[in-house]
């Protein structure tokens, strides 16, 4: 599924460090880390009704992941946010938007992979868009991609880094196939994810998802565990095979861009009876409650939610 352009998208602004741009004189170094090496870190925000959803969440993950790379300077909570609210009020934006927010290790005195050579400190990029969820819930179509994800001991995927050629090269094959997505297995051949969402089967009246043993830890994923919890719906988290995922009543994915999104196919294999089954509405359902009445609100005056 191709996304589509929208117009309003035409005059954006871009905040780099703090400079309000147009999209069009945006522009990144050539001497950047992210430019470099793909040394960045990154999250994908949403917002709702002038609330950004899992916010604080998202940009603990985005200070862990730079952590783990050992950046030297790491801006506070506090003022990504307040980069964000100067970023949404230029746009006037309010509603269905999408946030890419990067963070980078900055720009270098010369090229190289060596850190030491990072001496301006780091590189904050927000990219917002009126974006509305990508994927269709009338159901998507998988294939298994033959493309494996990273165990810990190759490149611990807690780290939510801006390499993301596995996912690229596993999307390359979803699209050849004609296909929506394509799921990712680790070295064992297990279930780990998509190439762009977290996956979850429904065996009987029981949601079932995998570790994140060689997957992020998807935060659209924690919250659907969570209303599972907090709705007395059966859940389990263990090692999946696509045996499971081929014979399941129902299957969907997660993701802040997509939200919640049934799977219908894998493989060529049907999912359940073919239609978006009734735990992946409800869970849907639910979701979008959530981020109904939950979330950060950016704006002054908003309160946090």
């Amino acid at each position: 599924m191709l996304q589509t352009f929208d117009e309003r998208n035409r005059t954006l602004i871009v905040n780099i460090n703090g400079a309000l741009v147009h999209r069009d004189q945006a522009r990144i170094s050539p001497f950047d880390s992210v430019v470099q090496g793909g040394d960045g870190v990154w999250e994908g925000l949403r917002l709702y009704q002038g609330r950004i959803f899992k916010l604080i969440e998202h940009l603990d993950r985005l200070r862990g992941s730079a952590k783990a790379l050992a950046f030297t300077d790491i801006p506070s909570h506090d003022t990504i946010i307040h980069e964000l609210r100067r970023t949404l009020e230029a746009n006037e934006m309010t509603d269905g938007v999408h946030i890419r927010l990067t963070l980078t290790r900055g720009e270098k005195v010369t090229s190289g992979m060596d850190p030491r050579l990072n001496q301006f400190g780091p590189t904050l990029i927000i990219l917002p868009e009126f974006k509305p969820p990508v994927y269709t819930k009338g159901g998507l179509r998988f294939i298994t991609s033959s493309v494996r994800r990273f165990p810990p001991d190759c490149l611990d995927p807690k780290i939510h880094h801006n390499n993301l050629l596995q996912s690229i090269l596993a999307k390359i094959e979803a699209n050849v196939a004609g296909c929506d997505s394509a799921l990712m297995l680790d070295k064992q051949g297990f279930i780990a994810e998509a190439n762009g969402t977290h996956v979850f089967i429904v065996e009987g009246e029981t949601i079932v998802t995998s570790h994140t043993d060689a997957c992020p830890e998807g935060i659209t994923r924690a919250t659907v565990l969570n209303l599972c919890q907090r709705h007395s719906i059966a859940y389990d988290v263990r090692r999946l095979s696509l045996t499971e995922a081929y014979r399941a009543d129902e299957m969907f994915c997660t993701g802040t861009m997509g939200e919640l999104a049934g799977v219908l196919e894998l493989d060529g294999r049907i999912i359940g009876d073919g239609t978006v089954g009734s735990m992946t509405q409800r869970m849907s359902a639910l979701y979008q409650q959530e981020t109904a009445e939950q979330g950060y609100a950016v704006f002054e005056g908003g309160g946090k939610g």
